[in-house]
């Protein structure tokens, strides 16, 4: 992406924004739980009020995360809007045959592509976060009181992929 300069004012204190500084900035940043919007910065999604928080040091209080939204769309980046959760209906009760395991969804190669070498968690088809360690990913999710269905290493080649041993 093309380096982008915004002027911008946020809680009456103005900035002058760097998309390239925003993604310097958050390098070494896990995301938080992405509760509705997000905003995808080097691969990864990003609550909008968390990445400018960190970015212009301030309170998320001083700012909505529609100004944050619009802030972070000037500079560039592309937004998006979680999926809800698929919910049961209040008082039903799950049939013999919904109470079998089911195979669940997962994210696809795809999904996975912008976490190669890294460990994620997942739930479904989503990648929760990405950390260098297991221990990391143990700690984010104790910190946030999220809970993952998968936790493993994607794989760099296809060799790790298939559990060869190198030769």
């Amino acid at each position: 992406m093309p380096e982008t300069i915004r002027d911008v004012t946020v809680a009456h204190r103005p900035y002058r924004l760097r998309s390239a500084a925003v993604e310097r900035t958050l390098a070494g940043v896990l995301p938080e739980p992405i509760k509705d919007h997000f905003v995808v910065v080097d691969g990864r999604r990003y609550p909008p009020n968390q990445v400018l928080g960190v970015v212009t040091g301030l309170e998320r209080s001083a700012f909505t995360s529609h100004q944050a939204l619009r802030v972070l769309r000037g500079l560039g980046f592309v937004e998006g809007r979680r999926a809800p959760l698929p919910r049961r209906p209040v008082g039903k009760q799950p049939t013999r045959a919904a109470a079998s395991p089911q195979r669940t969804e997962r994210p696809t190669a795809e999904a996975l592509e912008p976490y190669i070498g890294e460990w994620v968690a997942t739930r479904g088809a989503e990648v929760l976060v990405s950390a260098a360690s297991v221990k990391e990913i143990d700690s984010w999710l104790s910190r946030h009181g999220e809970q993952a269905d998968g936790m493993f290493r994607v794989p760099r080649t296809a060799a790790e992929a298939s559990g060869l041993a190198p030769q």
